[in-house]
């Protein structure tokens, strides 16, 4: 079941190779929070601010990739991850806004130009037992 993303919701990059990164939201204004932490929107896509880095980037798309793994005769050569997402997670909440954009949701993606695909592992709202 989609649930909605706050601050601190792991995520992945398929050409990433570093552990996952942690979301960080715009603070919406006024705030609005899920599981008592601050809630995301589709548009909380721009890189090293809402999204970081993974580590080590290994699409030859990414152009210092494909630089070094050129000077290496062909062998894949990582290099530091630089997020390049130029449009909103998709799709977002059908039913639930934050302000005037779709709340963010655990199996939304976001593309990063140089080829990978961004997704959370949880939403990051911590599940308390209640008994």
């Amino acid at each position: 079941m989609a649930e909605n993303v706050v601050k601190g919701a792991p995520m992945t990059c398929s050409m990433g190779q570093g552990p996952p990164a942690q979301f960080s939201p715009t603070p919406a204004v006024p705030p609005v929070q899920a599981g008592g932490m601050d809630a995301g929107t589709v548009m909380d896509f721009k890189p090293m601010m809402n999204i970081p880095t993974f580590g080590m980037c290994i699409s030859l798309q990414n152009p210092q990739v494909a630089a070094a793994t050129s000077a290496a005769m062909g062998v894949l050569t990582p290099q530091p991850c630089m997020p390049a997402t130029t449009s909103p997670w998709s799709p977002g909440s059908s039913k639930v806004k934050i302000g005037q954009f779709a709340a963010l949701l655990n199996s939304d993606t976001c593309q990063c130009m140089w080829g990978g695909t961004i997704t959370f592992t949880s939403s990051g709202q911590t599940k308390t037992d209640s008994t």
